[in-house]
């Protein structure tokens, strides 16, 4: 019964799963577009914010008993984790999902932490404006890629989503409302990326915004040998003239090596709107590069490359809807693609999420450029599982839980590896441990979204947990709020 659960899922996924997703996006376009047109967010989020202080001071008369946590369920988010803490928590609601304010003096825009990246370019990008990075998934919000971490092709210019942040504003421990920025609280603005809400609730962020442009101008080069893959794609990172780079390596030996420029003008037979839903997935398409062996340029529309990874969910949907990406099934159901992943999360079943958690791996882990070789090598012997994603990102020496060794700005790589090992000896807890074990001689960390392995003290070895630390102690937040290793790790939750 669990093998057909899990190979045939796709009958559950296409005839209720596909239908459900679009009926939520619909509601939840509609409900954006209303508040948009009502100027209905500004008015209320003071409110709402104000409620959300009610209920952490009705938490303290009741004496603090338990730690709190947001209300929403865990299904909602994209982590593929289940928080089981949320039964045993005070669950605190917060009903916040709005863009606020777009500041084009400032070049500025403030939001909720709700809102999702496909709202966000979707009421950006009509104005003219986009953020520096989008992360790649619709429904990636801006408090998970704030409290966890987010990251996309650009992130060689800018770093990662936090360092495109220039304010948050959160609910303390003790109900007080903080607006903090580099200038004004700044430990506390560097402690909040990968805290994973256990020092206050996020209520709003200011984010930087650029100007848009209609086409990203990007080309394809297949590379072949492993050292000639890591080479050519530090040397394209380390390219600022790069809008955007990109790496999708579909064996040991063999990547396509991606870069983009924003631009205006595109050449129109050139032009591949690679996001409508009778396209093939984007991943499919790069790899014909590989298989012709040829170079190629495309002019793709700036939205539909943003989230050029969404409809096929980076390459997860091949293992739930094996035919996703037929030509008859995408011109006849595509529109209908992707299901969401909370609605695949609740419908999931115990047996599958074993099944998963035994035979499947979602990780991305964050080494330094310079063991780009040495780490593919390591994710091939422990993993073994294709497409890898190659994504560059400049992590700047800030306080906070994730800075590089030295003194300097330093460039990483995000690899990340999504699907079925291959790897024979494959299993989940002592393989993932030893790549864990291998992230960390090399000083890089690994995204908290995933399932974690480590003990706390191999966390906090991987981590800097001495700003984080402090501010706990500071305000008060060990009586609130769990540790973020508590809220993490395997090993705490079991």
């Amino acid at each position: 019964l669990e093998a057909v659960l899990v190979h045939h899922r796709w009958v559950f996924v296409c005839l209720f799963l596909l239908p459900l997703s679009i009926l939520f996006d619909i509601y939840y376009q509609l409900r954006a577009w209303a508040v948009w047109r009502l100027h209905s967010a500004p008015r209320q989020h003071a409110q709402r914010v104000r409620h959300i202080q009610a209920q952490v001071r009705e938490w303290k008369n009741e004496g603090s008993k338990r730690y709190m946590c947001t209300g929403r369920p865990g299904w909602l988010t994209v982590s593929l984790r289940v928080g089981k803490y949320k039964k045993i928590h005070k669950n605190i609601m917060i009903n916040l999902m709005d863009v606020l304010e777009v500041d084009a003096e400032r070049q500025v825009v403030r939001v909720e932490p709700l809102v999702t990246m496909g709202q966000l370019t979707a009421h950006l990008n009509p104005m003219g404006w986009t953020i520096p990075v989008v992360p790649e998934l619709d429904d990636l919000t801006v408090g998970g890629l704030i409290m966890g971490t987010g990251i996309e092709s650009s992130s060689h210019i800018y770093g990662l989503f936090q360092h495109t942040c220039v304010a948050y504003e959160l609910v303390l421990a003790d109900g007080s409302l903080v607006r903090c920025s580099p200038t004004e609280n700044s430990d506390l603005f560097y402690a909040v990326p990968w805290s994973c809400g256990t020092l206050g609730f996020l209520v709003a962020a200011e984010i930087k915004m650029i100007p848009a442009k209609k086409y990203i101008k990007i080309h394809y080069e297949p590379v072949r040998g492993l050292q000639k893959i890591c080479e050519k794609f530090t040397e394209e990172s380390k390219n600022k003239e790069n809008s955007f780079v990109e790496g999708l390596v579909y064996s040991l030996e063999e990547a396509v090596i991606m870069t983009g420029v924003l631009t205006d003008e595109a050449e129109q037979s050139k032009i591949n709107r690679i996001g409508n839903y009778y396209k093939p997935w984007f991943f499919k398409h790069v790899e014909k590069y590989l298989k012709a062996d040829r170079t190629g340029t495309e002019y793709i529309p700036s939205r539909h490359y943003y989230h050029r990874h969404t409809r096929s969910i980076f390459w997860e949907l091949q293992d739930i809807i094996p035919f996703g990406n037929n030509p008859v099934f995408r011109y006849l159901f595509g529109w209908m693609v992707p299901p969401k992943i909370s609605l695949l999360k609740l419908t999931q079943g115990e047996a599958i999420r074993k099944l998963y958690e035994q035979h499947h791996v979602v990780q991305d882990m964050l080494v330094p450029m310079k063991s780009l070789e040495k780490s593919i090598q390591t994710f091939h012997a422990d993993l073994n599982v294709y497409p890898l994603w190659l994504c560059p990102f400049i992590l700047p020496n800030n306080p906070g839980m994730v800075h590089p060794k030295g003194d300097e700005a330093e460039l990483y790589v995000d690899i990340g590896a999504y699907g079925e090992p291959k790897r024979k000896q494959f299993e989940a807890r002592a393989s993932m441990r030893q790549m864990e074990k291998f992230v960390r001689s090399v000083h890089g960390f690994q995204m908290l979204y995933a399932d974690c392995y480590m003990t706390r003290e191999e966390f906090w070895d991987m981590f800097d947990g001495s700003l984080y630390h402090k501010l706990r102690e500071q305000m008060n937040c060990k009586d609130a709020f769990p540790e973020v290793y508590d809220k993490i790790c395997k090993a705490a939750r079991h």
